[in-house]
C-alpha cells in the first residue's frame, strides 16, 4: 500500500465515522401532571418566592450551630465518601473507554546481534551453489566479518478500529453518561446526608423539650402525689385518689427515663451522620417556638422543577447511556475494519540509523466480518433494547416518586401553620384548666378525679404541641430537599 492510497483509505473512513446506529434518545414525557398540585388544603401559588435549587444549604439554615454540624457531616461522613470515590471510578472507566477513539501508539527499538555462519573463506558461497541451497544468504550477508549487527527504530499503532459504525463512539458515550450519573448519585447523596443531619439535630432540639416537660410535669404530679398522700394519712382522701395520684407520678418518671434514652439515641444517630463526635456546644438546648430554617419557600410550580432533582438526572444519564449502548450493540452486526500501521528506520550501523536510506514504513489493514455466532449478536441488541425499556420504567418511577415527596411535603405546608395554631391555644387552655382545677379541689369546689384529669389533658397537650412544632420544622427541611435544594 502506497502512502497516497493510505492517506486515501484514512480520509474515506473518517466520512464513513459519522454513521451512528443508535436510536434518537427522547426524553419520556406523562409520567406526572403538568403542575405540582394545588387548591384545597396545599398552599397558595408564591411564585414570587426564591428558586429553591438557587438557595444554598448555608443561606437555608438559620441556625449558626446547625450549620456548623452540617459542615462537618459535610467533610467526614463516610457515605458521602464513597459516593466521592464511585465518582472517581467512573470518570477513569469513561476516561479508559475514549481512549479507544485514538490510536495506541508506541515506540520501540532493536538492536539484534548474530553470527555469520558463511563468513570464514566464503566455503558457504560455494556450498551454497553446489547444493542448491543458501546462496542468497552467502551473496546477502558477504565474507569480510563473521558477525552481524542490525539496529531498528519504529513508531506505529497495532489492530486501531476503523470506528465506521459508531461502537466505539457510542461505548465512550455511555461510559460517559454513566459518569454523569455517578455525579447525580454523588449530588443526591449529598442533599440526602444535609436533610438527614438537620433532621436529626431537629429531632435531637425536640427531645431535649419533651425531657424538660417532663421533669417539669414529674415536680407538679410530685406535689399533688405528696397532697394526697398526707390526706389519705390523716383520713381526708381515698386511697384510691392516693393511687391515682401515684400513677400520674410513675408516668412521669418513665416519661423521663424514655425521653433521656431518645436523646441517647438522636446523639448517636447524629455522630454517625457527621461521621465524628458532634462537640456538646454544637448540640441544640431545645426546639422552642424558633425558626431553624428558612420558610418562604415556592409553591404552585411547574412539576418541570423535578427535573432538575439530582436523582432524577441520574436516571436520565443512565437512560442515555443504556440508548448509547444499543448503537454499541447494533453496530457488532457489521463488518469491524482494523488498521495496523508503523514508520521507522533501519540500519545496519548504530550511527547510521536516522541516515537517509533506512525509511521504512508498513500498513496492514484488516477486516472481520460476523458471519455465524448462534445469534449472539442480534440477541445482545435485543438485550440492549429490553435494558433501556428498564431504565425508561425506572426514570419514569423516579419523577413520580419525586412528585410525590413534593406533594406530600406541600399538603403538610398547607396545614401545618394551622395545626402549630391550634396545638398552641389547646395547650395553653389545657394549662390554665389544670391550675383553675386544682385551686378548686384544694378549696373543696371540685372533686380530685377532676383535678388529676386536668393534669393529664394539659401534659398530654404540651406534649403534642412540641411533636406538631418538630413536624413543622421537619417538614420545611422535606420541601427543601425534594424541591432540589442543598448543593451551594
Amino acid at each position: 500500500m502506497t502512502r497516497s492510497s493510505l492517506l486515501l483509505a484514512l480520509a474515506g473512513t473518517t466520512l464513513l465515522a459519522g454513521c451512528n446506529l443508535a436510536p434518537t434518545y427522547v426524553r419520556p414525557a406523562g409520567a406526572v401532571p403538568a403542575t405540582l398540585p394545588q387548591g384545597g388544603i396545599y398552599p397558595p401559588a408564591a411564585t414570587d418566592a426564591p428558586d429553591v435549587s438557587a438557595i444554598g444549604w448555608r443561606d437555608f439554615f438559620t441556625e449558626d450551630r446547625l450549620r456548623q454540624v452540617i459542615a462537618r457531616g459535610l467533610e467526614n461522613n463516610r457515605d458521602l465518601r464513597v459516593a466521592a470515590a464511585n465518582v472517581l471510578q467512573a470518570r477513569e472507566r469513561y476516561r479508559i473507554q475514549r481512549a479507544e477513539q485514538v490510536p495506541s501508539t508506541g515506540l520501540s527499538g532493536s538492536a539484534t546481534y548474530t553470527n555469520n555462519a558463511f563468513g570464514a573463506g566464503g566455503a558457504g558461497g560455494a556450498g551454497g551453489a553446489a547444493g542448491g541451497v543458501g546462496t542468497g544468504v552467502g551473496a546477502g550477508v558477504g565474507t569480510t566479518s563473521s558477525n552481524l549487527e542490525f539496529y531498528s527504530l519504529t513508531a506505529g499503532f497495532s489492530a486501531f478500529e476503523l470506528d465506521l459504525f459508531g461502537r466505539v463512539r457510542n461505548l465512550s458515550r455511555a461510559a460517559l453518561q454513566q459518569y454523569f450519573a455517578t455525579e447525580e448519585a454523588r449530588r443526591a447523596t449529598r442533599i440526602s446526608l444535609i436533610a438527614e443531619i438537620a433532621t436529626a439535630w431537629l429531632t435531637l432540639a425536640s427531645d431535649q423539650d419533651q425531657l424538660r416537660l417532663s421533669r417539669d410535669t414529674l415536680r407538679a404530679f410530685e406535689q399533688t402525689r405528696t397532697l394526697t398522700q398526707a390526706q389519705f394519712r390523716v383520713g381526708v382522701a381515698s386511697e384510691l385518689e392516693a393511687r391515682q395520684a401515684d400513677t400520674n407520678y410513675q408516668a412521669a418518671r418513665n416519661d423521663i427515663a424514655v425521653a433521656e434514652t431518645r436523646i441517647a439515641r438522636d446523639r448517636n444517630a447524629l455522630d454517625l451522620l457527621v461521621g465524628a463526635p458532634v462537640p456538646v456546644e454544637l448540640l441544640p438546648a431545645g426546639l422552642g417556638e424558633g425558626q431553624a430554617t428558612l420558610t418562604a419557600l415556592p409553591t404552585g410550580l411547574s412539576s418541570a422543577v423535578l427535573l432538575r432533582r439530582p436523582d432524577v438526572l441520574q436516571a436520565e444519564h443512565r437512560l442515555i447511556a443504556e440508548n448509547a449502548n444499543i448503537g454499541a450493540a447494533r453496530a457488532a452486526l457489521f463488518p469491524n475494519i482494523s488498521l495496523t500501521a508503523s514508520l521507522g528506520t533501519i540500519s545496519s550501523a548504530l550511527t547510521g540509523l536516522f541516515g537517509a536510506g533506512g525509511f521504512i514504513y508498513s500498513a496492514a489493514p484488516g477486516i472481520t466480518l460476523p458471519l455465524f455466532d448462534g445469534g449472539a449478536a442480534r440477541s445482545n441488541v435485543r438485550l440492549s433494547e429490553a435494558t433501556r425499556q428498564g431504565a425508561v420504567a425506572t426514570y419514569e418511577r423516579t419523577i413520580q416518586v419525586a412528585f410525590r415527596e413534593v406533594a406530600d411535603a406541600l399538603a403538610q405546608r398547607g396545614t401545618i401553620a394551622e395545626q402549630v395554631a391550634a396545638q398552641s391555644a389547646r395547650a395553653e387552655s389545657a394549662l390554665v384548666a389544670s391550675r383553675l382545677s386544682d385551686a378548686r379541689y384544694r378549696v373543696g369546689v371540685t372533686n380530685f378525679i377532676t383535678a388529676l384529669d386536668a393534669q393529664r389533658t394539659a401534659y398530654a397537650a404540651q406534649q403534642q404541641l412540641v411533636t406538631t412544632r418538630l413536624t413543622r420544622a421537619n417538614n420545611l427541611v422535606e420541601l427543601y430537599r425534594s424541591l432540589g435544594g442543598g448543593l451551594n
